[in-house]
Protein backbone atom coordinates (compact mmCIF):
# COMPACT_ATOMS: atom_id res chain seq x y z
CA UNK A 1 0.00 0.00 0.00
CA UNK A 2 1.36 3.46 -1.02
CA UNK A 3 2.18 5.86 1.81
CA UNK A 4 1.37 8.72 -0.52
CA UNK A 5 -0.91 11.68 0.89
CA UNK A 6 -1.94 12.67 -2.53
CA UNK A 7 -1.45 10.99 -5.87
CA UNK A 8 -2.45 10.87 -9.27
CA UNK A 9 -2.87 8.38 -11.77
CA UNK A 10 -2.56 8.95 -15.46
CA UNK A 11 -3.76 12.34 -15.58
CA UNK A 12 -4.73 14.53 -18.64
CA UNK A 13 -5.86 17.57 -19.05
CA UNK A 14 -7.17 18.55 -22.50
CA UNK A 15 -7.84 22.31 -23.98
CA UNK A 16 -9.14 21.27 -27.31
CA UNK A 17 -6.46 18.82 -29.11
CA UNK A 18 -3.91 20.30 -26.76
CA UNK A 19 -2.90 17.86 -23.83
CA UNK A 20 -1.79 20.15 -21.62
CA UNK A 21 -1.04 17.38 -18.75
CA UNK A 22 -0.87 14.25 -20.38
CA UNK A 23 -0.79 10.78 -18.44
CA UNK A 24 1.08 12.11 -15.36
CA UNK A 25 1.44 9.87 -12.44
CA UNK A 26 3.03 10.89 -9.00
CA UNK A 27 2.67 10.68 -5.22
CA UNK A 28 3.39 13.33 -2.69
CA UNK A 29 4.36 11.99 0.74
CA UNK A 30 4.31 13.88 4.28
CA UNK A 31 7.97 14.89 4.74
CA UNK A 32 9.09 15.54 1.59
CA UNK A 33 9.25 17.95 -0.76
CA UNK A 34 8.46 16.84 -4.48
CA UNK A 35 9.76 19.76 -7.02
CA UNK A 36 8.26 19.88 -10.22
CA UNK A 37 10.13 21.51 -13.35
CA UNK A 38 9.86 21.76 -16.72
CA UNK A 39 10.47 24.88 -19.02
CA UNK A 40 7.51 27.24 -20.41
CA UNK A 41 4.51 25.43 -21.41
CA UNK A 42 5.49 21.98 -20.13
CA UNK A 43 2.26 21.91 -17.64
CA UNK A 44 3.40 22.73 -14.10
CA UNK A 45 0.55 25.39 -13.46
CA UNK A 46 -1.59 23.14 -15.38
CA UNK A 47 -1.18 19.98 -12.69
CA UNK A 48 -1.19 22.27 -9.70
CA UNK A 49 -4.50 23.70 -10.92
CA UNK A 50 -5.89 19.92 -11.32
CA UNK A 51 -4.40 18.72 -7.89
CA UNK A 52 -5.87 21.74 -6.39
CA UNK A 53 -9.51 21.16 -8.10
CA UNK A 54 -8.91 25.01 -10.09
CA UNK A 55 -9.23 22.89 -13.42
CA UNK A 56 -10.94 19.65 -13.80
CA UNK A 57 -9.13 16.43 -15.11
CA UNK A 58 -10.44 15.10 -18.80
CA UNK A 59 -8.48 11.62 -18.00
CA UNK A 60 -7.36 9.90 -14.98
CA UNK A 61 -7.83 10.24 -11.23
CA UNK A 62 -6.28 11.97 -8.22
CA UNK A 63 -6.50 10.55 -4.75
CA UNK A 64 -6.10 11.79 -1.20
CA UNK A 65 -5.35 9.47 1.56
CA UNK A 66 -6.82 6.56 -0.52
CA UNK A 67 -9.78 8.67 -1.65
CA UNK A 68 -10.69 9.04 -4.68
CA UNK A 69 -11.47 13.55 -4.85
CA UNK A 70 -11.01 13.54 -9.02
CA UNK A 71 -14.93 15.02 -9.19
CA UNK A 72 -14.55 17.16 -6.14
CA UNK A 73 -14.55 20.83 -5.54
CA UNK A 74 -11.51 23.25 -4.77
CA UNK A 75 -13.13 24.33 -1.88
CA UNK A 76 -13.97 20.97 -0.63
CA UNK A 77 -10.27 20.21 -1.59
CA UNK A 78 -8.82 23.05 0.44
CA UNK A 79 -12.01 21.86 3.34
CA UNK A 80 -10.14 18.35 3.58
CA UNK A 81 -6.25 19.17 4.00
CA UNK A 82 -4.82 20.42 0.29
CA UNK A 83 -3.76 24.15 0.35
CA UNK A 84 -2.38 26.02 -2.87
CA UNK A 85 -0.43 29.59 -3.20
CA UNK A 86 -0.76 31.09 -6.74
CA UNK A 87 2.24 32.26 -9.28
CA UNK A 88 0.58 35.93 -8.44
CA UNK A 89 0.41 37.24 -5.36
CA UNK A 90 -2.75 36.38 -3.49
CA UNK A 91 -3.80 38.64 -0.90
CA UNK A 92 -5.76 41.64 0.70
CA UNK A 93 -3.23 44.57 0.44
CA UNK A 94 -5.81 46.93 2.29
CA UNK A 95 -5.76 44.43 5.72
CA UNK A 96 -3.16 43.74 8.29
CA UNK A 97 -1.17 40.48 7.96
CA UNK A 98 -3.17 39.50 10.89
CA UNK A 99 -6.11 40.13 9.33
CA UNK A 100 -5.63 38.45 6.31
CA UNK A 101 -4.41 35.11 8.19
CA UNK A 102 -7.67 35.60 10.32
CA UNK A 103 -9.81 35.15 7.63
CA UNK A 104 -8.09 32.19 6.29
CA UNK A 105 -8.00 30.77 10.08
CA UNK A 106 -11.90 32.03 10.14
CA UNK A 107 -12.49 29.24 7.26
CA UNK A 108 -11.62 26.36 9.15
CA UNK A 109 -13.77 26.95 12.46
CA UNK A 110 -17.79 26.60 12.51
CA UNK A 111 -17.91 30.32 13.81
CA UNK A 112 -17.49 30.79 10.37
CA UNK A 113 -21.62 30.71 9.90
CA UNK A 114 -22.37 32.85 13.08
CA UNK A 115 -22.68 36.01 11.16
CA UNK A 116 -23.59 38.00 14.06
CA UNK A 117 -20.75 37.74 16.32
CA UNK A 118 -17.47 38.96 16.76
CA UNK A 119 -14.35 37.12 15.11
CA UNK A 120 -12.04 39.37 15.93
CA UNK A 121 -12.74 39.02 19.75
CA UNK A 122 -12.91 34.67 18.81
CA UNK A 123 -9.61 33.56 20.76
CA UNK A 124 -8.85 30.37 18.73
CA UNK A 125 -9.40 32.23 15.34
CA UNK A 126 -6.87 35.27 16.52
CA UNK A 127 -4.69 32.49 17.86
CA UNK A 128 -4.35 30.38 14.86
CA UNK A 129 -3.41 33.19 12.65
CA UNK A 130 -0.97 34.26 14.88
CA UNK A 131 0.70 30.68 14.68
CA UNK A 132 0.39 31.00 10.87
CA UNK A 133 2.41 33.98 10.77
CA UNK A 134 4.82 32.58 13.25
CA UNK A 135 4.98 29.45 11.36
CA UNK A 136 5.44 31.77 7.83
CA UNK A 137 8.64 33.87 9.32
CA UNK A 138 6.13 36.87 9.56
CA UNK A 139 6.53 37.03 13.31
CA UNK A 140 5.85 40.73 14.59
CA UNK A 141 4.69 41.86 11.35
CA UNK A 142 1.12 41.06 12.17
CA UNK A 143 -0.21 44.78 12.57
CA UNK A 144 1.24 46.14 9.47
CA UNK A 145 -0.65 46.23 6.22
CA UNK A 146 -0.42 43.62 3.59
CA UNK A 147 0.25 46.32 1.10
CA UNK A 148 3.37 47.72 3.14
CA UNK A 149 5.25 44.05 3.70
CA UNK A 150 8.24 43.65 1.02
CA UNK A 151 7.31 41.53 -2.22
CA UNK A 152 9.33 38.42 -0.18
CA UNK A 153 7.07 39.10 3.08
CA UNK A 154 4.25 39.28 0.90
CA UNK A 155 4.77 36.00 -0.67
CA UNK A 156 5.00 34.76 2.62
CA UNK A 157 1.95 35.99 3.98
CA UNK A 158 0.45 34.42 1.17
CA UNK A 159 1.86 30.86 2.43
CA UNK A 160 1.13 31.80 5.93
CA UNK A 161 -2.58 31.93 4.96
CA UNK A 162 -2.57 28.49 3.45
CA UNK A 163 -1.31 27.47 6.72
CA UNK A 164 -3.68 29.02 8.98
CA UNK A 165 -6.39 26.84 6.61
CA UNK A 166 -4.52 23.54 8.48
CA UNK A 167 -3.21 21.97 5.25
CA UNK A 168 -1.41 18.44 5.56
CA UNK A 169 -0.91 19.02 2.09
CA UNK A 170 0.53 22.48 0.22
CA UNK A 171 0.77 22.92 -3.07
CA UNK A 172 3.38 25.98 -3.99
CA UNK A 173 3.15 27.57 -7.48
CA UNK A 174 6.89 29.70 -8.10
CA UNK A 175 6.84 30.92 -4.47
CA UNK A 176 10.32 32.92 -5.49
CA UNK A 177 9.09 34.74 -8.25
CA UNK A 178 10.42 38.30 -8.29
CA UNK A 179 12.70 37.82 -5.60
CA UNK A 180 16.25 39.25 -5.13
CA UNK A 181 18.78 36.54 -3.49
CA UNK A 182 18.07 37.20 0.26
CA UNK A 183 14.54 37.21 0.00
CA UNK A 184 15.14 33.81 -2.06
CA UNK A 185 17.67 32.55 0.50
CA UNK A 186 14.72 33.93 3.30
CA UNK A 187 11.93 31.04 1.01
CA UNK A 188 14.28 28.23 0.87
CA UNK A 189 15.00 28.55 4.70
CA UNK A 190 10.98 28.67 5.02
CA UNK A 191 10.54 25.57 2.83
CA UNK A 192 13.03 23.03 4.70
CA UNK A 193 11.12 24.25 8.06
CA UNK A 194 7.83 23.61 6.29
CA UNK A 195 8.95 20.41 4.71
CA UNK A 196 8.59 17.83 7.78
CA UNK A 197 5.19 18.41 9.00
CA UNK A 198 3.53 18.32 5.31
CA UNK A 199 3.68 17.09 1.73
CA UNK A 200 4.75 19.77 -0.72
CA UNK A 201 4.37 20.05 -4.25
CA UNK A 202 7.03 22.68 -5.38
CA UNK A 203 6.45 24.35 -9.19
CA UNK A 204 9.78 26.66 -9.16
CA UNK A 205 12.25 27.86 -11.62
CA UNK A 206 14.70 28.84 -9.78
CA UNK A 207 17.56 25.74 -10.18
CA UNK A 208 19.33 26.08 -7.41
CA UNK A 209 16.54 26.42 -4.97
CA UNK A 210 15.16 23.16 -6.06
CA UNK A 211 18.64 21.06 -5.64
CA UNK A 212 19.02 22.45 -2.39
CA UNK A 213 15.37 21.80 -1.02
CA UNK A 214 13.92 19.03 -2.80
CA UNK A 215 13.33 15.23 -2.22
CA UNK A 216 12.10 13.95 -5.37
CA UNK A 217 12.49 16.13 -8.63
CA UNK A 218 9.65 15.24 -11.46
CA UNK A 219 10.70 16.74 -14.85
CA UNK A 220 7.89 17.64 -16.97
CA UNK A 221 8.25 18.37 -20.73
CA UNK A 222 4.93 18.69 -22.98
CA UNK A 223 2.81 18.03 -20.40
CA UNK A 224 4.67 14.53 -19.68
CA UNK A 225 6.96 13.43 -17.44
CA UNK A 226 10.12 12.93 -18.37
CA UNK A 227 11.53 11.50 -15.38
CA UNK A 228 11.32 11.77 -11.67
CA UNK A 229 13.55 10.53 -8.75
CA UNK A 230 15.71 12.02 -6.47
CA UNK A 231 17.71 15.25 -7.31
CA UNK A 232 21.30 13.33 -7.77
CA UNK A 233 19.58 11.29 -10.60
CA UNK A 234 18.07 14.59 -12.11
CA UNK A 235 21.15 16.49 -12.06
CA UNK A 236 23.18 13.48 -13.93
CA UNK A 237 19.93 12.61 -16.92
CA UNK A 238 21.01 12.93 -19.70
CA UNK A 239 17.13 12.75 -21.00
CA UNK A 240 16.86 16.28 -18.49
CA UNK A 241 19.79 18.08 -20.09
CA UNK A 242 18.61 17.80 -23.48
CA UNK A 243 14.83 18.39 -23.23
CA UNK A 244 15.11 20.96 -20.63
CA UNK A 245 18.74 23.15 -20.86
CA UNK A 246 19.47 21.44 -24.28
CA UNK A 247 22.67 20.18 -23.93
CA UNK A 248 24.37 17.26 -22.51
CA UNK A 249 26.39 19.17 -19.90
CA UNK A 250 25.40 18.25 -16.13
CA UNK A 251 23.03 20.35 -14.54
CA UNK A 252 24.53 22.84 -11.91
Amino acid sequence: MSDAILATNGLVRLFGGLAAVNGVSLELLRGKLHAVLGPNGAGKTTLINLLSGDLGASAGSITYKGEDITRQSADRRSRIGIGRSFQKTNIFPAFTALENCRLAAQSRTPRALAIFSDAVAYPPVREAAQRALDAAGLAGRGERLASALSHGEQRQLEIAMVLATQPEVLLLDEPLAGMGAEEAASMVELLRKLAPRHAILLVEHDMDAVFAVADVITVMVNGQVLESGPPAQIRASAAVQQAYLGTEGAVQ
